[in-house]
């Protein structure tokens, strides 16, 4: 369609039964955001920043919606929701100083303009990708629903965002859960300088909410109070009978989608006429008309908003520049947690590596009420490898959750219950459909702590590996995709004992992290698992074997590769299991190095760019004194794993392996 501006006769207000100090309330928390932007766009001219987005004209969608939830109901807004921080009376210097990046901003300098959230203000921030916000708002409503505390979620897209599967996935999720969630849709004509007819192939974003199953509203979104008193209607309804609901707001934005995009691709007419609506203007003029706005009121409260402004820019502007702190960048990059290592009490049994893990899980999940376990075909099912077989029986479908088939939304729901103080389990059917959920993982996830300082208690189960002729969509191991992000923590057992601690230790912290668990070890291996809750240290390598002619660093299947390649060979090999990739072992690196003096690490990950690549650079940098041999590495192929088993066979490193240790031992 093409975008246009409804008649401003139109934009008509109703006070409805509200009190005149309501009203009033209104009008001072509306003209704040646009306070600030007028300061702002003199500065930005002045060089004093460098960048702005802009709300102006869409003001009233973020102060009808913050005015209409209670304080402590999460809102997650985006670009232009200005009023959300300011509705929640965020303290304006900090506000500032984080437009500024000034170290008491709210991160520190790390992240710009409104990239953060506020645990004490009930605000989840955005990152730069939109679409994910709305996973983590079902995240914090499936909180909420489960805690039987009667709260409502607001999370705000615009219509560009609207394009992105991830808006379609948060919809979906919180429709088939009926999680007490708003989804404001802020419908402005534009996604930065495309306008809608060239997002989406209808009119208004109500015709797509019966398509999810879900009521959908639309409002006038610079009417102040209609946005306010569809919201707080909506809102008290959603309470008591959770469900989602789709709000369009119909507005227009008057700037570019930052200020140095400038508005040349907006016919002029089409500003001349919104400009008539404007939402500030317009109401100050409906108060003025019925005398609850007098010329000395007006004064008063523009006059205060100004100077609490004036004031809290010169504490920002005061403020010096940060003094990078190295010990602290590095420091916040984790959650704060001090692992103590639980040791097994009493018998053990025999268990197959599948076993071991799914007693991990079931002794975490009893010791920890607050964990959730979500994933495709866990419930009645019980997972496609059947680790959570009779887990729902035993724990219910409120903990045991059968998920729809979104990656992107279960990881960012798994952050949502996070913020809500909930431990959430992702299940990966195959760890090669976490690439659906990649955006999650590296940018919410694994940033999250390091931009705000909110944790994410999410643990990732990833089946992963080749050898059963799956092809190349069913076989892969990614574990390099994540070893690069910073913020992330890896875990890859070899062994049912290391595979249940490890799960148990993962679940514990409140960092998030990637559980890689070889496919082909589920029912071909078996060890002495102790009964009792346990947990393997994080960070620290294992030797699986011991020798003194050469060191084979490895993980995984890797170690059963290695165990029976010095067998055959007859070589007398330190094997150390790095058991945890993220972060490694350097010092149990640096020791075996230096005993054999000859290193070849092996991983079942294709070569270029593997994990091994990183280690071996390491050692070569930090360990060359004590080498009498090239370091070496072996991985699969680098190619797609092939579905036909001789091809599959060929791509595997075991023979190429096999070949490169007798070579090094020989040097």
């Amino acid at each position: 369609m093409e975008f246009t501006a409804p008649n401003a006769q139109t934009l008509t207000f109703d006070r409805r039964n509200h009190s005149d100090e309501t009203l009033l309330k209104l009008y001072e928390s509306l003209i704040m955001p646009r306070r600030i932007e007028e300061k702002m766009l003199i500065l930005l001219r002045q060089g004093r920043i460098s960048k702005w987005f802009s709300g102006w004209g869409q003001e009233a969608i973020s102060i009808g919606a913050v005015n209409a939830l209670a304080a402590d109901e999460f809102i997650l807004p985006m670009h232009r929701n200005l009023g959300v921080f300011t509705g929640r009376n965020m303290p304006l210097e900090r506000l500032f100083a984080q437009f500024q990046g000034k170290k008491s901003g709210f991160t520190k300098g790390r992240d710009r303009s409104f990239h953060f959230g506020s645990i004490e203000h009930h605000i989840v921030g955005m990152i730069s990708h939109l679409g994910p916000q709305l996973a983590i708002a079902d995240g914090i409503g499936l909180a909420d629903k489960l805690s039987g505390e009667k709260k409502v979620t607001l999370v705000f897209s615009g219509d560009g965002a609207s394009s992105e599967g991830d808006f379609h996935e948060g919809l979906n999720v919180a429709a088939v859960w009926k999680l007490p969630v708003i989804f404001v849709v802020e419908h402005n004509g534009y996604g930065l300088s495309t306008p809608s007819e060239e997002q989406f192939a209808f009119n208004y974003f109500t015709e797509k909410g019966p398509g999810y199953g879900m009521e959908a509203v639309r409002v006038q979104g610079n009417n102040v109070l209609e946005v306010y008193d569809t919201i707080l209607r909506l809102a008290k309804d959603i309470r008591e009978n959770p469900r989602p609901i789709l709000v369009e707001a119909i507005t227009f934005r008057m700037r570019g989608h930052e200020e140095a995009s400038g508005t040349k691709y907006v016919p002029k007419n089409l500003m001349e006429e919104w400009a008539q609506l404007d939402p500030v203007e317009n109401y100050e003029a409906y108060l003025e008309s019925i005398g609850v706005l007098d010329a000395a009121t007006k004064e008063k409260l523009n006059k205060k908003v100004k100077k609490a402004i004036n004031e809290a820019l010169e504490v920002a502007f005061a403020e010096e520049e940060i003094t990078p702190n190295l010990e602290e960048e590095l420091a916040d990059v984790y959650a704060p947690f001090s692992q103590k290592v639980i040791e097994p009490e009493g018998s053990s049994t025999e268990k197959r590596f599948i076993d071991a893990i799914s007693d991990g899980l079931r002794q975490s999940m009893e010791k920890y009420p607050n964990l959730i376990l979500m994933g495709q075909d866990i419930g009645e099912y019980g997972g496609v490898f059947k680790i959570t077989d009779g887990f729902k029986t035993k724990f219910g479908g409120d903990r045991v959750r059968n998920t729809p088939l979104c990656e992107s939304a279960i990881i960012g729901a798994g952050l949502g219950l996070s913020i809500k103080g909930f431990k959430a389990m992702v299940e990966m059917q195959f760890a090669d459909f976490v690439s659906v959920g990649f955006n999650q993982i590296v940018n919410n996830l694994a940033k999250i702590h390091y931009r705000w300082g909110q944790n994410a208690d999410v643990v990732i189960r990833m089946p992963t590996g080749a050898g059963s002729a799956a092809g190349p969509f069913h076989s892969q191991s990614n574990e390099a995709w994540f070893f690069h992000t910073p913020g992330l923590k890896i875990v890859y057992p070899s062994n049912p004992h290391d595979a249940k601690g490890l799960l148990n230790a993962a679940l514990e912290d409140s960092n998030p992290y990637l559980y890689f668990e070889h496919k082909m070890l589920y029912r071909s291996i078996s060890g002495s698992v102790p009964d009792s809750y346990y947990t393997v240290e994080v960070g620290k390598a294992a030797l699986a074997k011991e020798g003194s002619q050469v060191s084979i660093i490895t993980y995984g299947m890797g170690v059963h590769w290695a165990v029976k390649a010095i067998e055959e060979l007859g070589i007398s090999a330190d094997i150390l299991d790095l058991r945890t990739l993220l972060p490694w072992d350097q010092e149990a690196v640096a020791e075996t190095v230096k005993k054999t003096g000859k290193v070849i690490f092996l991983h079942e990950d294709t070569l270029t760019g593997g994990i091994g690549a990183e280690i071996c650079a390491w050692i070569s940098e930090h360990c060359f004194r004590w080498l009498d041999a090239p370091v070496m590495r072996e991985g699969s192929m680098d190619t797609p794993v092939p579905f036909a088993p001789k091809l599959e066979k060929q791509f595997l490193p075991t023979e190429r392996f096999k070949k490169k240790l007798k070579e090094l031992v020989g040097y």
